[in-house]
C-alpha cells in the first residue's frame, strides 16, 4: 500500500491534500516545523501523524509529496532522493490527481479561498464532491463527480493544472517578489486560460480579464449590463445580502447570501453561473448559499464583551478595502478599528501608498511589525514608513495589546497573512 509522506504538511494546500488522501483511505503522514499552525487541527482530528522535520523520517517505501516552500536541498527531500524514492511537488501531484474528476479551478489574485469554499458547499448539494480549499480544509469522497480546488498563481504554480472549468475572480498586481508588473501577472493568467478544457467563468467588470484569449466559451459575471450574469436590485443588510440575478438580461431568480460587501455578491454570482452551466437546480443553489458558514481566516467573528473581534487574511490593499467595507455593512453603528500586520517587505514597499489609503477607511489603525516570510526576512523599509502615511494610527506590540480596550463597543479587525492571530490571542488573554 502506498504511504504518502508530506514534507511541509502544515502548509494550507498540503494540509488539505493530506486530508483528501486520508479520506480516500490512503496511508498519510507528514513533517513540519514544531511551531503550532492553525492548519494542523484538521490533521490531528483525522489521526494523521505530524513529525518534526528530520532526515530519519524518510524510509524505503514512502512516496514523498514536497511542499513548494521547501527546496531540493531540504534534508528530507535530499534523503528521499538519495534513497531513490518518488518525490512529487505538491502542484504536480494535484495536476495528476484531478484527472479523475470534473475539475473546477478557482483562481484570481483575490477571493480564491472564499469562492472555493462557497462553491464546494453549494455543489455538494447536487453531486458528491471532493474539494481542496486554501484555508487548509480538504475533503475526499471516493465516488466524487466534482473536484473543486484553489489554484494559486504564485510562481505560476497553476500552470501544472488542466481543469475542466476555471473561475477567474480578478487579475491584479501582487507577489512583487516574483511578478514584475501587472502585465506579467496577466500573462500568467492568459497561459492558464489556454489550458482550461470546457469553460471559464470570469469577472466581467475586470478590465484585464476582458482581454483574456481562450479556446473555450467564457461566461462573464458582474454588476455591469454587458455581463452574461448580472446582480441587480441589491439589498445590503446587517443579516446578509439579497439580490436578483439576470442571465443575459432576463430574470433568472432571487438569492440571499450570508456574506457582506460587494466581493461576497461577486463570489456568489460566479458560483451561480457555474452551477447554471452544469444544470444545478436553482432551489439547491438558493438553499446552499444560505447555509454557508464561511472559511477559515476570512471574516471570522468572535464577540468578546462589548467588542467584536474579526480575524481576516486580508494582506493586499484591495482585500483590506473589501474587509473594511464588509465590517461597515454588518456593523454600521460601530467604530471600526484595523489591526494590520503587513506581509513581506516587497509587498509593503510596492503598495505603501495603497496600504495607507485602504487602511484609512477604518476609524483607527494599529500597525504590527512587518512579517517576513521564509523566502524574504528583511527589507529596506520598516513599519514606520507606513505609519507616517496614515492619520489616526499607532504601533502595537504583541506584548502590550491592552491599548485596544480603549475602543469600547468597537469592531476590531485583525488583518494579515503572517501570524497576526497571535496579536488577537494576546488581546483575548488580556481580556480574560
Amino acid at each position: 500500500m502506498t504511504v504518502y509522506h508530506f514534507v511541509g504538511i502544515k502548509g494550507t494546500g498540503m494540509s488539505a491534500l493530506a486530508q483528501i488522501l486520508h479520506d480516500m483511505n490512503y496511508k498519510v503522514q507528514g513533517s513540519d516545523i514544531e511551531k503550532p499552525v492553525f492548519t494542523e487541527k484538521a490533521l490531528e482530528l483525522r489521526g494523521i501523524e505530524i513529525l518534526p522535520f528530520s532526515r530519519s523520517n524518510i524510509k524505503p517505501g514512502l512516496t514523498i509529496i514536497a511542499g513548494n516552500a521547501y527546496p531540493d536541498t531540504h534534508e528530507e527531500i535530499e534523503e528521499a532522493m538519495n534513497l531513490g524514492l518518488p518525490v512529487i511537488r505538491y502542484h504536480k501531484f494535484l495536476g495528476e490527481f484531478m484527472e479523475k474528476y470534473t475539475s473546477v479551478a478557482v483562481t484570481g489574485v483575490h477571493g480564491k479561498t472564499s469562492t472555493t469554499g462557497l462553491l464546494s458547499h453549494v455543489i455538494q448539494g447536487y453531486q458528491p464532491t471532493s474539494y481542496l480549499i486554501g484555508d487548509g480544509t480538504g475533503n475526499g469522497v471516493e465516488n466524487s463527480k466534482y473536484f473543486i480546488f484553489e489554484a494559486c498563481e504564485y510562481r505560476r504554480h497553476f500552470l501544472s493544472y488542466h481543469p475542466d472549468y476555471a473561475i477567474m475572480t480578478n487579475i491584479d498586481f501582487d507577489h512583487p517578489d516574483y511578478f514584475s508588473n501587472l502585465e506579467d501577472v496577466f500573462n500568467a493568467f492568459q497561459e492558464m486560460a489556454l489550458q482550461v478544457r470546457k469553460g471559464i467563468i470570469a469577472y466581467g467588470d475586470d478590465d484585464e480579464l476582458q482581454k483574456i484569449q481562450t479556446k473555450v466559451p467564457v461566461v462573464y459575471y458582474g454588476f455591469g449590463e454587458e455581463n452574461d450574469f448580472q446582480a441587480r436590485n441589491i439589498v445590503k443588510g446587517v443579516d446578509g445580502t439579497s439580490f436578483d440575478v439576470l442571465v443575459r438580461n432576463t430574470f433568472y431568480s432571487s438569492f440571499k447570501i450570508t456574506g457582506y460587501g460587494d466581493h461576497s455578491i461577486l463570489n456568489a454570482l460566479a458560483i451561480i453561473a457555474l452551477c447554471h452551466y452544469e444544470g444545478v437546480n436553482v432551489e439547491v443553489i438558493q438553499e446552499r448559499l444560505q447555509t454557508f458558514t464561511g472559511v477559515k481566516r476570512r471574516f471570522n467573528e468572535k464577540r468578546v464583551g462589548a467588542q467584536i473581534l474579526i480575524d481576516d487574511y486580508a494582506h493586499h490593499p484591495t482585500e483590506i478595502n473589501a474587509t473594511i467595507d464588509a465590517a461597515r455593512q454588518k456593523y454600521p453603528d460601530r467604530e471600526i478599528v484595523a489591526v494590520f500586520q503587513p506581509h513581506t517587505f516587497t509587498r509593503t514597499q510596492s503598495f505603501l501608498n495603497e496600504f495607507a489609503d485602504s487602511l484609512q477607511k477604518a476609524d483607527y489603525v494599529y500597525l504590527c511589525d512587518i512579517f517576513g516570510s521564509a523566502r524574504e526576512n528583511f527589507g529596506n523599509l520598516s513599519i514606520h514608513n507606513l505609519l507616517e502615511k496614515i492619520d489616526n494610527a499607532s504601533l502595537i506590540d504583541e506584548k502590550d495589546t491592552s491599548v485596544l480596550k480603549a475602543h469600547e463597543n468597537a469592531v476590531l479587525v485583525f488583518m494579515g497573512a503572517g501570524d497576526i492571530q497571535k496579536y488577537q490571542q494576546a488581546y483575548e488573554q488580556v481580556l480574560a
